[in-house]
């Protein structure tokens, strides 16, 4: 396992490509002991963990938020992911354990394990309404279908990389990716340099196998064409739900049904879907909460 898990962020060809890349390697072991999850169910979700981070780094604001949702009909039947601007992520699959997939002897089939669905972006930068934007899945391998939504609802050329390696003991050995997006401003021959030098890459988990960081990721892609990184920061797998947060949730519940609740006598309790923390609320507590 590395020793830490952090992100950087790059420019190249003067400023006319961007880029971002990833180590997630205990973000992705959190989740997967977090949830108790198959191994291709920790590769799609901790595919889609990496990426949000990258997308929750482009961000402006500390508090803006983004969620990525994907409802499919393969056997994960979904996943949700949560991120903001700081490197945190947080996330749930619809089915935790699913039959093993595998393309061929050690390569996880992860877009059968998905399966055909849709994936839907919300951006909440403290607007009136949160954007939101919602593509089919060209395949459910993730990366492409994040490459596809960048073209098709941001209208940025991007690629996408992201890759988990999970071992046979269900434990994660490596995980990360990367995000290169060329801008408006970017020449035809930036944007044939990428191509070929893009071609030229097997696989994101070769990468990571070899043990090579964020830093080395990008110089390896983009090392001929004036890489510059400006920055680096930790990313983590970090639930922030709060007993705050789960009354508010009860508030937001018809006052019938709370009433219901209360006259039932007994305590609730409220599972975080991301963390799994448990809150424990009893008649006397939510009574109290409906007279506030």
């Amino acid at each position: 396992m590395r020793e830490r898990d952090y992100m950087v962020r790059a420019t190249a060809a003067e400023g006319r490509i961007r880029a971002f890349a990833v180590v997630t390697n205990h973000m992705v072991s959190d989740m997967q002991k977090t949830h108790d999850t198959s191994p291709n169910v920790t590769a799609a979700l901790g595919r889609l963990l990496t990426g949000a981070s990258m997308m929750g780094a482009m961000m402006k604001d500390e508090g803006d938020r983004l969620t990525l949702s994907v409802r499919s009909q393969g056997p994960i039947q979904g996943m949700t992911v949560s991120a903001d601007n700081q490197g945190h992520v947080k996330g749930f699959p619809n089915v935790n354990q699913v039959p093993l997939k595998e393309k061929y002897a050690g390569k996880l089939d992860v877009g059968s394990s998905v399966g055909p669905g849709t994936l839907t972006v919300i951006r909440d930068e403290g607007l009136k309404e949160p954007y939101s934007s919602q593509i089919n899945l060209v395949s459910g391998e993730i990366a492409e279908d994040l490459t596809y939504y960048f073209a098709i609802s941001e209208q940025v050329p991007s690629s996408v990389g992201l890759g988990v390696l999970v071992d046979t003991d269900w434990t994660v050995k490596d995980a990360g990716g990367f995000i290169i997006q060329l801008m408006p401003d970017a020449l035809d021959s930036d944007i044939d340099r990428l191509e070929a030098r893009l071609k030229e890459i097997h696989s994101i988990t070769q990468m990571l196998e070899k043990g090579m960081e964020p830093e080395d990721i990008l110089e390896h892609i983009l090392g001929d064409m004036g890489l510059e990184i400006l920055s680096e920061m930790p990313v983590a797998y970090r639930c922030d739900c709060s007993r705050e947060r789960i009354e508010r949730a009860l508030l937001s519940i018809s006052r019938s049904d709370l009433q219901e609740m209360i006259d039932d006598g007994k305590p609730v309790e409220l599972k975080c879907q991301f963390c799994n923390k448990t809150y424990r609320f009893t008649p006397e507590e939510l009574k109290a909460l409906i007279n506030q």
